[in-house]
């Protein structure tokens, strides 16, 4: 045990008091005289021994209250274990969540007010020369400093929720960088927080041993919650006024099913389709909307359910652009070709460009999501260079080889792209032995599939090795698994190959009943997906359609009164835009140059909040590794008073101020109810 203020017990002095009145009884006595005094003797005798203890008593009750006075203002304390940090400065981090979950409520109100107030007790315990850090998700430049009391007061008032919500490691590590700086201070980390369970990382998080950490969970009332998980469309093509099905994906984070959600489409603010969907707890259900009537262009939209009281996450934004139509390039060899032509020009949404050979544009090649190699006879150096530049960036290349070109030159193309090589042009006749029915290129093309199909016919066509290290997929084989057209991936992009060219010596399959969907299906799935949405915080880097800009030209992303202005770097036929931390809301945003809109891009919370499930302390503590922090249970009293309990030991000085009122109440009782009875008379006759 130590004293906060020992100069205090010289006081102690004053025992010498009482015990001076019971050595000296500072009355003067009357003489009496009596004729026969053995009757008195006798009394006396039977009486000093009950006195004595009385005044005994009396003495060390007094005593005691004045010691215990002493050491009250002495203040006594049971040191805490830092006992060798005494005397320094303190360097505090406080970290107070402000995730969407912590707007849930208990009896103190909403847990982000109670955190608020919390941290401002904690900084109320420390002293006026302490040097203090708030935190939050947001991990905000300003809060990369120390700062007084007042300005950390003020700080902890413009605290906002957000929705980017960090792991334990991160916070931890954080408060360290700011502590790196204070080598010769008492460093304390403490972090308020609801804890949920996605607050601990993959790995078990580690602070630096010469930082105390120090744990405040606040704990709410139990909610049931439904969250929009994700969703997608069932064709990734869109048409103008084409039928749309959109399946949307609803999670249960409770523990009790949940009964007919309601589910709104909006799409450009206007409603478009409603649904309900029941869940059993802890599950996943998708419903699918169907919608249509939708003109090209940029579409914003979001889905919202109706789910309280928690109702952060009610609402998914998504957009997705309609294209008037779907260009297709066609190089030829030599000519165009008719069936290529009858395909795509009897279908106002394709677009077919036809180009020769010694006339491309190679800067345009980006545009077009599916090129068509036309009997090519033969591929120069250049061409080869961007036609694997334009698949490795996520082009699809469709290959119709001229079984009079040159091969060299051909395989010098296949070469570079990864496919199986031309070994030599076959004139036996050879009917397709199998289809692959599983490729998306045949999805939904048959409503039936009969036990004998009609396949196409190859009368001449080229015989390709096969490459070990090629990760061919066959769309239609001849026997032996050789190639009449198959698929490569390179990069992001696909190559298809096929066996023979489109012309009537070569066999049937420009007039076969395949080839129609073939290249339909071709052209659709070539178009990339769009991304519906991205994610704050993980999402911080997307990559887009070449943007040109001009001189005087900037990009700027817009929602309302908000306005940020992106990094843009271009890559090959692609512009990447950097956000840093710039977007923290969800919403669909405009992506404006100039005053032309060139895309939305929606942004959604990571969905991590959306799970209202806690950790437990034993749990807490084991997502630690090395020493564990120190749990500091949050009741009825203030903060301040537990952390200066933890920081300056346990205060005895209430139980001493306690135990001196305590014997001084002895002493009055003793006095007051403490009676010597007078001795049974003596019969002496």
């Amino acid at each position: 045990m130590r004293f906060l203020f020992p100069g205090f017990l010289f006081a102690l002095l004053a025992l010498a008091i009482p015990i001076l009145i019971h050595l000296f009884h500072f009355r003067k006595f009357r003489k009496v005289y009596f004729s026969n005094i053995r009757f008195l003797q006798s009394i006396e005798q039977q009486t000093s021994s009950r006195k004595n203890l009385k005044h005994r008593l009396i003495l060390a009750a007094r005593m005691l209250a004045v010691a215990f006075l002493v050491f009250a203002f002495a203040r006594p304390y049971l040191p805490s274990q830092d006992g060798s940090a005494a005397g320094k400065q303190n360097v505090v981090s406080i970290f107070v969540d402000n995730s969407y979950s912590m707007e849930a409520l208990n009896k103190e109100g909403s847990l982000f007010d109670e955190a608020r107030r919390r941290a401002k007790e904690i900084a109320s315990a420390y002293g006026l020369n302490d040097k203090f850090q708030l935190l939050t998700h947001d991990f905000e430049g300003r809060h990369q400093r120390l700062v007084n009391y007042d300005d950390f007061l003020n700080a902890v008032d413009e605290i906002k929720i957000s929705g980017s919500p960090k792991n334990l490691q991160q916070i931890l590590s954080r408060q360290q960088d700011i502590f790196a700086k204070e080598r010769h201070a008492r460093k304390t980390a403490y972090i308020i927080s609801d804890f949920q369970k996605n607050l601990l990382g993959r790995e078990p998080a580690k602070a630096d041993s010469s930082v105390n950490v120090r744990l405040v969970q606040l704990k709410s009332n139990p909610l049931p919650n439904v969250s929009i998980d994700s969703l997608w469309f069932v064709s990734p093509i869109h048409k103008p006024e084409q039928a749309e099905k959109l399946v949307v994906k609803l999670r249960n984070n409770s523990d009790r099913p949940a009964e007919n959600v309601p589910i709104k489409l909006l799409v450009n603010k206007q409603q478009k389709a409603l649904g309900t969907l029941s869940i059993p707890a802890r599950e996943s259900r998708a419903d699918t909307l169907s919608f249509s009537n939708i003109g090209p262009g940029w579409q914003a939209a979001e889905i919202q359910i109706t789910d309280y009281p928690v109702v952060f996450d009610d609402r998914f934004f998504f957009s997705f652009q309609v294209q008037p139509n779907l260009e297709v390039l066609a190089i030829n060899g030599q000519r165009e070709n008719p069936y290529l032509q009858a395909v795509y020009r009897s279908d106002p949404y394709f677009s077919l460009q036809n180009v020769a050979v010694g006339n491309i544009n190679y800067s345009q090649l980006g545009r077009y999501p599916l090129i068509i190699l036309n009997e090519l006879s033969n591929y120069s150096e250049g061409l080869i260079r961007e036609l694997q530049a334009y698949v490795q960036k996520g082009g699809r290349l469709l290959i119709f080889p001229s079984l009079q070109s040159n091969l060299s030159s051909f395989s010098e193309l296949l070469r570079n792209l990864k496919t199986d090589l031309p070994e030599q042009i076959l004139t036996t006749e050879t009917k397709v032995a199998a289809i692959n029915l599983q490729h998306p290129v045949f999805r939904g093309v048959f409503e039936h599939i009969p036990q004998k199909l009609d396949l196409p016919l190859a009368k001449k066509y080229l015989r390709y090795s096969s490459q070990s290290k090629t990760n061919r997929q066959n769309l239609l084989e001849l026997p032996g698994r050789q190639v009449f057209l198959s698929e490569y991936h390179l990069g992001k992009g696909k190559v298809f190959l096929s066996a023979v060219p489109l012309s009537d010596e070569a066999g049937n399959l420009p007039r076969h009943s395949v080839f129609v969907p073939i290249m339909y299906q071709l052209a659709m799935l070539s178009r990339q997906d769009q991304h519906l949405f991205y994610t704050l915080g993980q999402d911080q880097a997307l990559e887009l359609p070449k943007i040109t800009l001009n001189a005087n030209q900037t990009l700027k992303l817009r929602k309302d009164q908000f306005e940020a202005i992106p990094d843009m770097q271009q890559t090959g036929n692609a512009s990447r835009l950097y956000l840093a931390d710039q977007i923290k809301e969800a919403g669909n945003y405009e992506l404006v140059k100039g005053d032309s809109l060139l895309s939305y891009l929606s942004f959604n919370d990571n969905g991590t909040e959306s799970d209202l499930s806690y950790i437990g302390n034993d749990e807490l503590l084991a997502g630690f590794a090395g020493s564990k922090p120190q749990l500091l249970q949050v009741d009825e009293r203030s903060m301040q008073e537990a952390v200066k309990s933890v920081n300056q030991g346990l205060q005895l000085w209430k139980l001493c101020l306690i135990l001196a009122l305590f014997f001084l109440a002895i002493e009055i009782l003793l006095i007051r109810f403490y009676k010597v009875k007078p001795p049974k008379p003596v019969n002496t006759l």
